[in-house]
């Protein structure tokens, strides 16, 4: 019999409950009244803030090297603009479209990954890869047209997330994953905190608004409401999964795990369905679509088995 510790030592259950954690990222950003910016901002400087008073986490800090707090800081960056596109693309489009485009992180990655962390290209991933595509495309392919900026967004963000993966599979193995967050949230917020300084001097109109903030209101802090939002993004959805993605990371490579964060549009859709009915604004595709991605998330595991 199979202890409860060995279960939830492994990694594919550890990256599954990640995902399914961030299905409601998606959902926060649509609820959250704030720009993508401020929104971004708040959420990373959250978490950091509290993982700093933790002496385990100072103590991890301590023992990197400059580079790799250089290269950490860097991959922060990463992170920052990821979710700004990708809360970017849910203010311009809506949660499901936005989190729908996340399934190409695989495609991006079977050739990022192999760069980045010198492994073995593996034309099997790539094939893989572009099997999701006819799925994304039925599943965006109903959308109005308004919402192609935030597909263009959306596929952005995914972009972003195949440079980040990487690299912190290159250099997490060996460091404190508390630590790595630290230091990526601290570094990723205070790269937005100096992108809002610079922004304040430009005049914003359209659908920019969507995704950078009217000065007036960058650094007020969130209405009551959105700040409760906040704190459940910032916690439950970020530090929480961020954290555990980072050790199930040390077992999984970067493509695996990618793909099986294919599952969080299919969490996000039915969650955006129950909580902010967008059922009105989906169609057949959207489910012949969802069922191509979750195919290709099983096909993975077992073709590595065997």
């Amino acid at each position: 019999m199979t202890s409860p510790n060995t279960t939830w030592n492994n990694p594919w259950l550890q990256i599954h409950f990640c995902v399914f954690l961030w299905g409601f990222t998606a959902i926060l950003g649509r609820l959250i009244t704030l720009p993508a910016l401020p929104l971004v901002l708040w959420r990373m400087l959250m978490v950091a803030g509290v993982l700093l008073v933790l002496p385990g986490v100072w103590r991890g800090l301590a023992s990197l090297s400059r580079r790799h707090l250089l290269a950490f800081s860097g991959v922060g960056v990463l992170v920052a603009l990821h979710w700004l596109t990708f809360y970017g693309s849910i203010k311009l489009a809506n949660a499901s479209v936005a989190a729908t485009c996340m399934a190409l992180v695989p495609v991006f990655l079977c050739v990022i990954e192999p760069i980045v962390t010198g492994s073995r290209f593996r034309p099997r991933e790539l094939l893989l890869g572009v099997l999701v595509l006819p799925g994304i495309a039925i599943v965006v392919g109903g959308t109005p047209d308004m919402m192609n900026p935030g597909i263009f967004v959306g596929v952005l963000s995914a972009f972003l997330v195949a440079l980040f993966s990487a690299f912190n599979k290159r250099l997490v193995t060996r460091t404190d994953p508390l630590s790595v967050t630290a230091i990526e949230m601290l570094a990723g917020g205070l790269f937005l905190a100096l992108l809002s300084g610079g922004l304040l001097l430009i005049p914003l109109e359209g659908g920019a608004g969507a995704i950078l903030p009217v000065p007036a209101e960058l650094f007020a802090v969130p209405p009551g409401e959105d700040l409760g939002y906040l704190l459940i993004l910032a916690f439950g959805c970020t530090l929480l999964p961020f954290a555990l993605s980072l050790h199930a990371l040390r077992r999984l490579s970067a493509y695996a795990s990618a793909l099986a964060v294919n599952m969080e549009p299919i969490y996000a859709i039915m969650l955006a369905i129950l909580i902010l009915d967008e059922q009105r604004e989906l169609n057949a595709g959207f489910y012949a679509g969802a069922l191509i991605i979750v195919a290709v998330v099983f096909i993975y595991p077992l073709q590595s088995r065997r």
